[in-house]
């Protein structure tokens, strides 16, 4: 035994997971009774999938105006290991459920291909795999339990049956009320719709699978047409758990090697065992073990489904538009399922200038799945890789992260068409970081954007898989060169080293990919110096003392009055060299002065009937303004040359820097390199001056 792990406990915990009547038969008449009382049980597999969603919690974004769904955003069943990051994909999470939503209501995509269309490493698989696993885990529980049945005692009335199958499960695990001819079911139906609290109707009028439709007629002719005998002396009703592994509900299909794709992979195939029992053309001689059988009553996953040849495409045309498969030799079988697809951009390009694919195009609904343009959504992806490892004890020093993730953005987004926003301002717009000076108009940078683009923004560029290797790769040089911190500055050496070996990045796109490099170092370069800025210059009081000064100037300056002068106490005009020498620190030009003062008088005001009191430091953009002004003051009675070398710079006084950084979250060490690489980017441009 280890710890209270006895195979007792073990044992007790499994059975406190397992449905209670996941091994009970019930009868025919019990499932009326229970579809009478929960109609949901007798949903569609669109219908079912729509209702996991909810299940599992939502939330509402308004700023986007899209539902988040939480089994992506929180992963409660992984505790958080499998969460999803970025607006962009969120928004196409939404718009996927969106269709299946609509597709529950029988508007139309019930009957397409839901086609994730995105980049590699965009989470497009990810996203599949964890809608499989939830929808396992759905359906084990009673909001989403559904049912089949199976065929018993087939021996007792069929004569030439093989007594192997005796007992027959529903080869197509078909929802139990298909077997009650279509004018009976129609009427339980439309009882069951008038008691169903839900946002779409129950609808049902598949025929039974060809071996299912044999028994009933050869068990109708014996016992002469009397159906309730039938469903008393030879149904069982079972609950039917989705499983991947047993191909049951779930089915995943891969393209194989295209010249020896075979269409029985989706349909099925003769059982040629029973063959010598039944016959060639028996239905009881067909296996029912094609993938679109397999995913029957749940989710039929395609992976890279345009790889596939034209005419094993062909097979999707009635598996969508008609809900059916047309297996070899063999009747049609009605079929239930959500089909989604998974492509990248190669094949999808291929196949949608190919007029011969009009057919199957018209069929599918695509779903941009993009690459994440928040660079700090980004970060999280790389977190949640390194969370999801075992790590080395290495400190990850602070902007390491988010400057990777600024690098891989900007290798998804367009250029800006003007001139007044760059790239770099534009991935932080996107960010949700507000500019210094002029607003920007990020609805008008992503029309723009989405108008440039060969097919969306963020569809192609750096994928997260690169950047994580290069992460890892950084990691364990670090730990080789006896580094215990992973900075930035390493982090794009291996960029750098490793950007034109990488097999996924196009040689014409070098170039830029190592200029938008230059662009993170700069911005990282400015995130540095700020660090250390806050670390030799910081001072709470001086700097609420200069930001009620501030504030006591914009007042008056707003109701054109006057202020005491602060050593003679006379009253005088506004200092106006003094609120510029404040607002030119966030590039704040001389027309838009009169905006931000507005701006920060109008949140005073507010903070004011709220009954919170002024504190510049609350104020993200004041703040850094008056931290940025009281470095000027400063930073020239601070030797930065001395940064450079320790041996010129006094113990205390180090050590007092450090421990201001690592306050901010440095490591010791990632410390000491940050003081230097920023002493010596300041000391450069102090000569430069």
């Amino acid at each position: 035994m280890i710890g209270d792990n006895s195979l007792e406990a073990l044992s007790q915990q499994y059975r406190e997971t397992v449905p209670s009547d996941l091994r009970d038969a019930k009868t025919f008449a019990w499932y009326l009774d229970a579809v009478h009382d929960d109609p949901k049980i007798t949903r569609n597999a669109h219908q079912r999938v729509a209702d996991m969603f909810d299940y599992y919690g939502t939330r509402y974004d308004e700023d986007s105006g899209t539902v988040e769904y939480l089994m992506a955003s929180e992963d409660p069943l992984g505790e958080g290991e499998n969460t999803f990051y970025g607006k962009v994909v969120h928004r196409a999470i939404h718009e996927f459920v969106n269709k299946v939503k609509s597709g529950a209501r029988g508007l139309g995509p019930d009957r397409r291909i839901k086609l994730l269309l995105g980049p590699v490493g965009s989470g497009k698989s990810a996203f599949d795999a964890q809608l499989r696993t939830y929808f396992e885990d759905y359906t084990a529980h009673d909001e989403g339990r559904m049912y089949t049945f199976r065929w018993t005692n087939l021996c007792d009335v069929i004569a030439d049956q093989d007594p192997a199958d005796d007992v027959v499960q529903s080869p197509m695990n078909q929802e139990p009320l298909v077997l009650l001819p279509l004018e009976q079911r129609q009427q339980v139906i439309g009882e069951l719709n008038e008691r169903l609290e839900a946002p779409y109707t129950i609808r049902n009028e598949q025929s039974l699978d060809p071996a299912s439709s044999f028994y009933m007629d050869r068990l109708l002719a014996y016992y002469d047409d009397d159906l309730q005998t039938v469903l008393e002396n030879h149904i069982e009703i079972v609950r039917l758990i989705a499983d991947e592994n047993k191909r049951q509900a779930i089915e995943t299909f891969e393209p194989k090697d295209k010249k020896n794709q075979d269409e029985t992979e989706l349909t099925g195939d003769v059982n040629y065992s029973k063959i010598a029992v039944y016959g060639e053309s028996d239905p009881r001689a067909f296996d029912y073990s094609g993938a679109f059988c397999n995913a029957n009553r749940g989710i039929f996953s395609g992976e890279e489904l345009l790889k596939l040849q034209r005419e094993f495409l062909y097979d999707f045309l009635h598996a969508t538009q008609e809900q059916t498969i047309k297996p070899k030799n063999n009747p049609r079988i009605d079929i239930d399922q959500v089909i989604v697809g998974r492509t990248n951009m190669p094949e999808y390009r291929e196949k949608k200038g190919d007029e011969s694919m009009e057919a199957f195009n018209d069929r599918t609904k695509r779903i941009d799945f993009p690459y994440v343009l928040e660079y700090v959504a980004e970060s999280e992806i790389y977190q949640k890789l390194l969370n999801n490892a075992d790590v080395p004890e290495i400190h990850v020093e602070p902007h390491t992260l988010e400057m990777a993730g600024l690098f891989g953005v900007l290798t998804r987004i367009e250029e800006p068409d003007t001139e007044a926003v760059d790239i770099v301002q534009k991935a932080k717009a996107y960010n949700g970081e507000s500019s210094d000076g002029d607003d920007i108009d990020v609805k008008k940078l992503r029309e723009e954007g989405e108008s440039n683009a060969e097919i969306a923004e963020a569809m192609i560029g750096i994928s997260p898989r690169f950047i994580g290797d290069e992460i890892a790769e950084a990691i364990m040089d670090s730990m080789h060169r006896g580094r215990s911190y992973l900075s930035p500055l390493a982090v794009f050496s291996h960029f750098e080293e490793n950007l034109e070996n990488h097999g996924s990045v196009p040689e014409e796109n070098f170039e830029r990919y190592h200029r938008y490099l230059e662009l993170v170092r700069e911005e990282y370069k400015e995130r540095a110096i700020e660090d250390v800025r806050h670390a030799l210059a910081y001072d709470l009081d001086e700097i609420r003392r200069q930001g009620e000064k501030y504030m006591d100037h914009v007042m008056a300056y707003i109701d054109d009055d006057t202020v005491p002068d602060e050593l003679t106490g006379r009253e005088q005009d506004p200092d106006e060299t003094f609120l510029r020498a404040v607002e030119e620190k966030l590039e704040i030009p001389e027309d838009r002065k009169h905006d931000f003062r507005q701006e920060v008088s109008n949140w005073v005001s507010r903070r004011a009937r709220e009954g919170e009191a002024f504190s510049p430091e609350d104020n993200d953009r004041l703040r850094r303004a008056l931290e940025r002004k009281l470095w000027e003051d400063k930073k020239h009675n601070i030797n930065f040359s001395a940064l450079v070398s320790a041996n010129e710079l006094d113990d205390d006084e180090r050590n007092a820097w450090v421990d201001a950084l690592i306050e901010q979250g440095y490591s010791h060490d990632g410390a000491m390199e940050v003081l230097e690489f920023a002493g010596a980017e300041v000391a450069k441009s102090e000569l430069e001056a």
